[in-house]
């Protein structure tokens, strides 16, 4: 789980015989959800950066949009756009980090908003349906982690309609041992069908939490499903033996913090919603409850960045149905 030591965007990178193209999106940086929610235009605006990668066809493709996670673009991520361009799916990876001067939040998951993640999935959804050789109606978000978070808020109507439109969404969000630590109490995905997958062993976020996540959206009438695989911790789709990173600041015990309708954070221990939390306060309430550590396990046993390969590909072919 290494570290970048060069912008994404600055890279001359080919997947399959296919030469990325660089993007500059138009996203921005909201405080907080509540902010995104109740005016978009309003956030400090910020352009990220993303590679697009487009097999060679004679019509529009469906596409798979890559979120990373807390380290960014890494290894794993760029195998699996491979993987996906060789299947015939369009790519888009998207970099939240470079233009944001960040190379990791594993230590430090303040250093921009989870609201901003799930803004950049959108902004990259708005641009990519512009494009000519991109079917608009066939376009899916795949989130590693924090990435996963990202993708499962920008699914939510909640979120996605102040900020692209009530017409407009995700065909699919598939959310990899995704933290689930902030929800909507209206989890309304619309007509985007939604998969989770994490490990049983996971340190980094909460299996009950995302169990409650998916269970939550398929109960409000989305097509959600959700795998746990057995003995697997976070990271899972990698290869390289399961390892300890010592700085890795996790609470998976800490309260879920529900969000209301126009995005304000409910904080559980006063049951009402206050547009001025962030997720700092929360984070602060959650090391001060005594729920945080240091120090979490990433990486593989076995056959289980297969098994994850499989899954991924049986969930996205759905887009070619």
């Amino acid at each position: 789980m290494d570290e970048r030591t060069t912008r994404y965007r600055d890279d001359d990178v080919v997947y399959a015989g296919v030469v990325g193209e660089n993007l500059t999106i138009t996203s921005a940086n909201p405080v907080n959800y509540h902010q995104a929610i109740t005016d978009p235009s309003g956030c400090e605006p910020i352009d990220i950066d993303a590679k697009l990668f487009v097999p060679s066809s004679d019509a529009p493709l469906p596409t798979v949009m890559v979120v990373p996670g807390s380290l960014g673009v890494g290894p794993n991520h760029e195998a699996h756009a491979e993987t996906l361009v060789e299947a015939g799916f369009a790519v888009c990876v998207v970099d939240p980090f470079g233009p944001r001067a960040v190379t990791s939040t594993v230590a430090k998951q303040t250093a921009y908003s989870f609201a901003a993640s799930a803004f950049d999935v959108l902004a990259t959804l708005r641009a990519l349906r512009d494009r000519p050789e991109i079917d608009a109606t066939r376009i899916a978000a795949q989130g590693h982690s924090r990435g996963g978070s990202a993708v499962t808020i920008a699914a939510s109507r909640r979120f996605a309609d102040p900020i692209v439109g009530t017409g407009v969404g995700l065909a699919a969000a598939y959310a990899v041992y995704p933290w689930c630590g902030h929800q909507f109490l209206d989890p309304s995905i619309g007509s985007t069908r939604y998969r989770s997958i994490i490990g049983e062993r996971d340190e980094w976020c909460s299996v009950q939490e995302v169990q409650a996540q998916t269970t939550a959206i398929r109960l409000s009438g989305g097509d959600a499903s959700m795998r746990l695989v057995a003995d697997a911790h976070h990271s899972f789709d990698r290869a390289g033996e399961v390892h300890t990173l010592d700085d890795a600041a996790v609470a998976p015990p800490a309260p879920t913090i529900m969000l209301a309708d126009d995005g304000a954070m409910i904080d559980p221990r006063r049951g009402e919603p206050d547009p001025s939390l962030t997720d700092y306060d929360m984070f602060v309430a959650a090391f001060a409850g005594g729920h945080a550590r240091q120090g979490a396990a990433i990486g593989s046993i076995g056959d289980q960045p297969q098994v994850f390969l499989d899954d991924m590909l049986e969930f996205h072919q759905q887009l070619t149905a």
